[in-house]
Protein backbone atom coordinates (compact mmCIF):
# COMPACT_ATOMS: atom_id res chain seq x y z
CA UNK A 1 0.00 0.00 0.00
CA UNK A 2 1.45 3.69 -0.61
CA UNK A 3 -0.38 6.58 0.55
CA UNK A 4 0.90 10.33 0.06
CA UNK A 5 -0.30 13.42 2.52
CA UNK A 6 1.10 16.75 1.07
CA UNK A 7 0.36 20.93 0.82
CA UNK A 8 0.44 22.73 -2.13
CA UNK A 9 3.27 21.91 -4.16
CA UNK A 10 3.54 18.45 -1.52
CA UNK A 11 5.50 20.39 1.18
CA UNK A 12 5.29 17.61 3.29
CA UNK A 13 5.07 13.75 1.94
CA UNK A 14 4.32 10.77 3.91
CA UNK A 15 5.02 7.32 2.99
CA UNK A 16 2.47 4.44 4.72
CA UNK A 17 3.59 0.48 4.69
CA UNK A 18 1.32 -1.94 6.23
CA UNK A 19 4.55 -3.49 7.90
CA UNK A 20 3.75 -3.17 12.04
CA UNK A 21 7.56 -1.35 11.71
CA UNK A 22 6.89 1.29 9.72
CA UNK A 23 7.15 4.99 10.62
CA UNK A 24 3.36 5.55 9.04
CA UNK A 25 1.88 2.52 9.19
CA UNK A 26 -1.76 1.71 7.21
CA UNK A 27 -3.17 -1.86 5.90
CA UNK A 28 -5.40 -1.72 4.22
CA UNK A 29 -6.86 -4.64 5.79
CA UNK A 30 -7.32 -2.72 9.60
CA UNK A 31 -8.54 0.31 9.11
CA UNK A 32 -9.30 0.81 12.94
CA UNK A 33 -5.30 1.19 13.44
CA UNK A 34 -4.83 4.06 10.50
CA UNK A 35 -4.12 6.83 11.88
CA UNK A 36 -2.93 9.80 9.92
CA UNK A 37 -0.23 12.02 9.78
CA UNK A 38 0.32 15.66 9.67
CA UNK A 39 -3.20 16.46 11.09
CA UNK A 40 -4.28 19.78 10.67
CA UNK A 41 -3.02 19.52 7.34
CA UNK A 42 -4.90 19.36 4.03
CA UNK A 43 -3.94 16.32 2.58
CA UNK A 44 -4.21 14.03 -0.66
CA UNK A 45 -3.72 10.34 -0.79
CA UNK A 46 -2.01 9.04 -3.95
CA UNK A 47 -2.36 5.03 -3.64
CA UNK A 48 -0.86 2.39 -5.52
CA UNK A 49 -2.14 -0.32 -3.95
CA UNK A 50 -5.24 -2.80 -5.06
CA UNK A 51 -7.87 -0.65 -5.15
CA UNK A 52 -10.77 -3.15 -4.59
CA UNK A 53 -8.52 -3.22 -0.95
CA UNK A 54 -8.57 0.75 -1.06
CA UNK A 55 -12.32 1.44 -1.51
CA UNK A 56 -13.64 -0.98 1.38
CA UNK A 57 -11.01 0.66 3.26
CA UNK A 58 -12.10 4.15 3.18
CA UNK A 59 -15.48 3.28 3.23
CA UNK A 60 -14.65 1.64 7.00
CA UNK A 61 -12.99 4.44 8.04
CA UNK A 62 -15.64 6.94 6.33
CA UNK A 63 -18.57 5.34 8.37
CA UNK A 64 -16.57 4.58 11.49
CA UNK A 65 -14.10 6.91 12.01
CA UNK A 66 -14.94 10.12 9.85
CA UNK A 67 -12.73 12.48 11.99
CA UNK A 68 -9.52 11.09 10.68
CA UNK A 69 -10.66 11.82 7.28
CA UNK A 70 -11.21 15.80 8.44
CA UNK A 71 -8.16 17.00 6.59
CA UNK A 72 -8.10 14.37 3.62
CA UNK A 73 -8.74 17.31 0.41
CA UNK A 74 -8.53 14.85 -2.64
CA UNK A 75 -7.64 11.51 -3.88
CA UNK A 76 -5.77 10.04 -6.83
CA UNK A 77 -5.98 5.89 -6.93
CA UNK A 78 -4.41 3.03 -9.40
CA UNK A 79 -6.70 1.22 -11.26
CA UNK A 80 -5.87 -0.70 -14.12
CA UNK A 81 -7.07 -0.66 -17.79
CA UNK A 82 -7.78 -3.89 -17.79
CA UNK A 83 -11.56 -2.53 -16.98
CA UNK A 84 -11.81 -1.73 -20.53
CA UNK A 85 -9.53 -3.94 -22.29
CA UNK A 86 -10.84 -7.45 -20.95
CA UNK A 87 -14.15 -6.29 -19.97
CA UNK A 88 -15.46 -8.41 -23.18
CA UNK A 89 -13.47 -11.46 -21.64
CA UNK A 90 -14.46 -15.08 -21.71
CA UNK A 91 -12.20 -16.51 -19.27
CA UNK A 92 -13.66 -16.33 -15.49
CA UNK A 93 -10.52 -14.99 -14.01
CA UNK A 94 -10.45 -12.10 -16.37
CA UNK A 95 -14.19 -11.63 -16.06
CA UNK A 96 -14.04 -11.57 -12.21
CA UNK A 97 -11.38 -9.19 -12.71
CA UNK A 98 -12.85 -6.69 -14.59
CA UNK A 99 -15.99 -6.52 -12.34
CA UNK A 100 -13.44 -6.43 -9.17
CA UNK A 101 -11.87 -3.40 -10.58
CA UNK A 102 -15.34 -1.89 -11.59
CA UNK A 103 -17.00 -2.77 -8.56
CA UNK A 104 -14.07 -1.12 -6.24
CA UNK A 105 -13.82 2.15 -8.78
CA UNK A 106 -17.74 2.61 -8.11
CA UNK A 107 -17.44 2.15 -4.67
CA UNK A 108 -14.35 4.42 -4.42
CA UNK A 109 -16.26 7.49 -6.25
CA UNK A 110 -19.18 7.13 -4.10
CA UNK A 111 -17.50 7.34 -0.80
CA UNK A 112 -15.62 9.93 -2.43
CA UNK A 113 -18.76 11.78 -3.35
CA UNK A 114 -20.48 11.63 -0.06
CA UNK A 115 -16.80 13.00 1.61
CA UNK A 116 -17.30 15.54 -0.94
CA UNK A 117 -13.28 14.43 -1.60
CA UNK A 118 -12.26 15.06 -5.63
CA UNK A 119 -11.51 11.81 -6.81
CA UNK A 120 -9.58 10.42 -10.09
CA UNK A 121 -8.47 7.03 -11.02
CA UNK A 122 -5.69 6.08 -13.17
CA UNK A 123 -6.22 3.03 -15.42
CA UNK A 124 -2.99 2.69 -16.45
CA UNK A 125 -2.09 0.60 -19.52
CA UNK A 126 0.71 -1.62 -19.91
CA UNK A 127 3.33 -0.72 -16.82
CA UNK A 128 6.86 -1.61 -17.28
CA UNK A 129 10.24 -0.06 -16.17
CA UNK A 130 12.80 -0.72 -13.10
CA UNK A 131 12.60 1.94 -10.13
CA UNK A 132 14.45 1.42 -7.76
CA UNK A 133 15.11 -1.92 -6.76
CA UNK A 134 11.53 -2.88 -8.16
CA UNK A 135 10.99 -4.07 -11.21
CA UNK A 136 7.73 -4.97 -13.83
CA UNK A 137 6.35 -8.00 -14.32
CA UNK A 138 5.28 -6.86 -17.89
CA UNK A 139 7.64 -6.28 -20.64
CA UNK A 140 10.30 -8.04 -18.35
CA UNK A 141 8.93 -11.30 -18.71
CA UNK A 142 8.89 -10.85 -22.31
CA UNK A 143 12.70 -10.04 -22.74
CA UNK A 144 13.35 -13.14 -20.28
CA UNK A 145 11.49 -15.09 -23.35
CA UNK A 146 13.77 -13.47 -26.24
CA UNK A 147 16.47 -14.40 -24.19
CA UNK A 148 15.78 -18.50 -24.25
CA UNK A 149 14.20 -18.71 -27.77
CA UNK A 150 15.76 -18.04 -31.01
CA UNK A 151 12.91 -16.63 -32.23
CA UNK A 152 9.73 -15.49 -31.34
CA UNK A 153 6.04 -16.36 -33.39
CA UNK A 154 3.81 -13.11 -34.18
CA UNK A 155 0.63 -12.73 -36.53
CA UNK A 156 1.65 -10.18 -39.31
CA UNK A 157 -0.95 -8.24 -38.19
CA UNK A 158 -0.29 -7.47 -34.22
CA UNK A 159 -2.48 -4.56 -32.59
CA UNK A 160 -1.76 -1.82 -31.45
CA UNK A 161 0.42 -1.07 -27.37
CA UNK A 162 0.92 1.72 -25.55
CA UNK A 163 3.10 1.03 -22.92
CA UNK A 164 3.78 3.13 -19.96
CA UNK A 165 6.94 3.50 -17.81
CA UNK A 166 6.63 3.71 -14.06
CA UNK A 167 8.32 7.01 -13.51
CA UNK A 168 5.45 8.35 -15.78
CA UNK A 169 2.67 7.38 -13.89
CA UNK A 170 4.14 8.13 -10.96
CA UNK A 171 4.88 11.46 -12.60
CA UNK A 172 1.16 11.67 -13.05
CA UNK A 173 0.01 11.26 -10.14
CA UNK A 174 2.48 13.88 -8.34
CA UNK A 175 1.26 16.11 -11.07
CA UNK A 176 -2.39 15.29 -10.80
CA UNK A 177 -2.31 15.94 -7.01
CA UNK A 178 -0.31 19.38 -7.05
CA UNK A 179 -2.70 20.51 -9.14
CA UNK A 180 -5.91 19.61 -6.68
CA UNK A 181 -4.42 20.80 -4.04
CA UNK A 182 -3.72 24.02 -5.86
CA UNK A 183 -5.63 26.21 -8.43
CA UNK A 184 -4.93 24.62 -11.45
CA UNK A 185 -6.89 21.60 -11.63
CA UNK A 186 -8.84 20.67 -15.10
CA UNK A 187 -12.29 21.00 -14.35
CA UNK A 188 -13.41 18.93 -17.55
CA UNK A 189 -10.76 16.06 -16.31
CA UNK A 190 -13.05 12.83 -15.90
CA UNK A 191 -12.77 10.44 -12.76
CA UNK A 192 -11.26 8.10 -14.62
CA UNK A 193 -7.85 8.86 -16.38
CA UNK A 194 -7.17 5.91 -19.03
CA UNK A 195 -3.36 6.60 -19.44
CA UNK A 196 -1.16 5.12 -21.80
CA UNK A 197 2.72 5.84 -22.13
CA UNK A 198 3.15 8.42 -25.40
CA UNK A 199 4.05 5.52 -28.45
CA UNK A 200 1.65 3.92 -29.64
CA UNK A 201 3.42 0.55 -31.19
CA UNK A 202 2.51 -2.68 -32.73
CA UNK A 203 3.24 -5.54 -30.86
CA UNK A 204 6.34 -6.42 -33.22
CA UNK A 205 7.67 -2.57 -33.12
CA UNK A 206 7.35 -3.31 -29.18
CA UNK A 207 9.50 -5.94 -29.33
CA UNK A 208 12.21 -4.73 -31.65
CA UNK A 209 12.48 -1.41 -29.39
CA UNK A 210 13.27 -3.22 -26.62
CA UNK A 211 16.14 -5.23 -28.52
CA UNK A 212 17.52 -2.17 -29.29
CA UNK A 213 17.20 -0.55 -25.83
CA UNK A 214 19.65 -3.57 -24.50
CA UNK A 215 23.30 -3.82 -23.98
CA UNK A 216 25.27 -5.08 -27.21
CA UNK A 217 26.09 -8.34 -25.21
CA UNK A 218 22.23 -9.47 -24.60
CA UNK A 219 20.97 -12.49 -25.12
CA UNK A 220 17.01 -11.07 -26.27
CA UNK A 221 18.88 -9.05 -29.16
CA UNK A 222 19.61 -12.35 -31.10
CA UNK A 223 16.16 -13.34 -30.65
CA UNK A 224 14.92 -12.94 -34.25
CA UNK A 225 11.15 -12.13 -34.23
CA UNK A 226 9.10 -13.67 -36.92
CA UNK A 227 5.74 -12.65 -38.55
CA UNK A 228 3.25 -15.45 -39.53
CA UNK A 229 -0.41 -14.52 -41.26
CA UNK A 230 -2.81 -14.01 -38.70
CA UNK A 231 -4.65 -17.88 -38.97
CA UNK A 232 -2.09 -19.59 -38.71
CA UNK A 233 -0.35 -17.98 -35.62
CA UNK A 234 -3.57 -18.38 -33.74
CA UNK A 235 -4.73 -21.97 -35.04
CA UNK A 236 -1.28 -22.36 -33.73
CA UNK A 237 -2.10 -21.28 -30.49
CA UNK A 238 -5.70 -23.14 -30.59
CA UNK A 239 -4.30 -26.12 -28.25
CA UNK A 240 -4.06 -23.14 -25.23
CA UNK A 241 -7.69 -22.70 -25.44
CA UNK A 242 -8.03 -26.02 -23.72
CA UNK A 243 -4.96 -26.42 -21.39
CA UNK A 244 -5.61 -22.81 -20.37
CA UNK A 245 -8.46 -20.46 -21.39
CA UNK A 246 -6.65 -16.98 -19.67
CA UNK A 247 -3.46 -18.09 -21.61
CA UNK A 248 -5.28 -18.63 -25.05
CA UNK A 249 -7.61 -15.20 -24.58
CA UNK A 250 -3.53 -13.39 -23.75
CA UNK A 251 -2.94 -14.65 -27.05
CA UNK A 252 -5.80 -13.07 -28.94
CA UNK A 253 -5.20 -9.87 -27.56
CA UNK A 254 -1.78 -9.79 -29.60
CA UNK A 255 -4.02 -9.13 -31.85
CA UNK A 256 -5.91 -6.40 -30.94
CA UNK A 257 -5.29 -2.89 -30.54
CA UNK A 258 -4.79 -1.82 -26.72
CA UNK A 259 -4.34 2.12 -26.96
CA UNK A 260 -5.93 5.37 -27.89
CA UNK A 261 -5.20 5.60 -24.40
CA UNK A 262 -4.04 9.83 -22.84
CA UNK A 263 -0.85 9.79 -23.23
CA UNK A 264 1.38 11.06 -20.07
CA UNK A 265 3.00 13.91 -21.79
CA UNK A 266 -0.56 15.45 -22.38
CA UNK A 267 -1.35 15.13 -18.56
CA UNK A 268 2.44 16.60 -17.98
CA UNK A 269 2.51 19.49 -20.99
CA UNK A 270 5.72 18.04 -21.44
CA UNK A 271 7.32 16.70 -24.72
CA UNK A 272 6.52 13.27 -25.64
CA UNK A 273 9.11 10.44 -24.68
CA UNK A 274 9.65 8.01 -27.12
CA UNK A 275 9.23 4.31 -26.43
CA UNK A 276 10.90 2.51 -24.27
CA UNK A 277 12.00 5.00 -21.29
CA UNK A 278 14.53 4.20 -19.67
CA UNK A 279 15.58 2.05 -17.04
CA UNK A 280 14.16 -1.24 -18.07
CA UNK A 281 13.76 -3.95 -15.69
CA UNK A 282 16.01 -6.56 -16.94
Amino acid sequence: MSLASGIKAIDYLYAYSRRSAAEHRADFADPASFLPSGVGIPALWISFGPIWLLAPFLEELAQQHPERLRDLHGLIACSSSSALTKRFAFNDFDRALVARLISAEDQLLATCRRLDVPCHILRPSLIYGQVGPYGDRNLSLLLALMRRLPLVLLPSHSGLRQPIHASQLAAVALQLAQQMLGPGLNPALPERIALGGDSQISYKAMLQALQQALPANDPARHCYICEIPNRLFFLLAAPLLLRSPKAFEAVLRIGADLAGFTPSHQLLDQPPHPFPVLPLSL
